[in-house]
């Protein structure tokens, strides 16, 4: 059973330009998924799907393949990442391959490691999963957040209830942290959401789950490589 990694790196980034492929420490930012995903031995094709012959050129650099750019549609900074998915899926077939999974590596997870893919593929296997998506506890409890009136006034911003329970005694909340989502290719098709129908969290540390989307995370993640 074979399994395909797609790793999305289009051009044209907005908040961070050309971050996919900014240099972070030695190396463009989607090298950093194209070595884990060969490091961790559990793929047959890694692909970069990208529209930039460019990017494409790096990518090839560090091992991955791109056999066909993304099509203009998939292009766009609101393009789903399932189309996108499917797309790639369909470009395969014209080649007369297909895949019994697919896992997305966002190249803004660069801290993400070999062995956290191959953990991710054992709950995977272990569980029967339609899905696994990697997750990592919260920074701060959301049950402390909430909007803000228009004049800043904070009045029942947190209600009594959680105001007056010491912080360790609070429920522990995890967020999606962008790094890892596996599927069934069969499921793939069929679902509306990865999260519809057995799919389980693959917990990560919180210092291998920065999601770099502004110059403030790209900062950060070059610190803890400093210190790795």
């Amino acid at each position: 059973m074979k399994n395909l990694a797609i790793i999305p790196a289009r051009s044209g980034s907005k908040r961070l330009k050309n971050k996919n492929i900014k240099d972070l420490r030695d190396k463009p930012l989607l090298a950093y998924s194209v070595i884990a995903a060969i490091d961790s031995g559990v793929f047959d094709r890694i692909m970069v799907s990208t529209d930039s012959e460019k990017y494409a050129a790096i990518a090839r650099e560090y091992g991955a393949e791109v056999p066909f750019l993304r099509n203009e549609e998939n292009s766009s900074d609101m393009a789903s990442t399932w189309d996108l998915v499917k797309e790639v899926l369909d470009g395969y077939r014209s080649l007369e391959e297909s895949f019994a999974s697919v896992c997305v590596l966002q190249p803004t997870s660069p801290l993400r490691t070999a062995e956290n893919i191959r953990q991710g593929y054992e709950l995977f296997d272990r569980m029967g999963a339609n899905a696994v998506v990697s997750v990592c506890e919260m920074e701060h409890s959301p049950l402390y957040s909430n909007t803000l009136q228009e004049d800043c006034r904070m009045d029942g911003f947190i209600s009594g209830e959680i105001a007056s329970t010491p912080s360790q005694l609070l429920p522990v909340y995890y967020r999606i942290n962008g790094a890892l989502y596996i599927l069934k290719e069969s499921y793939l098709w069929e679902m509306e959401s990865p999260y519809d129908q057995g799919c389980y969290a693959y917990k990560m540390s919180s210092i291998n789950s920065v999601d770099i989307d502004t110059e403030y995370d790209f900062m950060l993640a070059e610190y803890i490589l400093s210190k790795r």
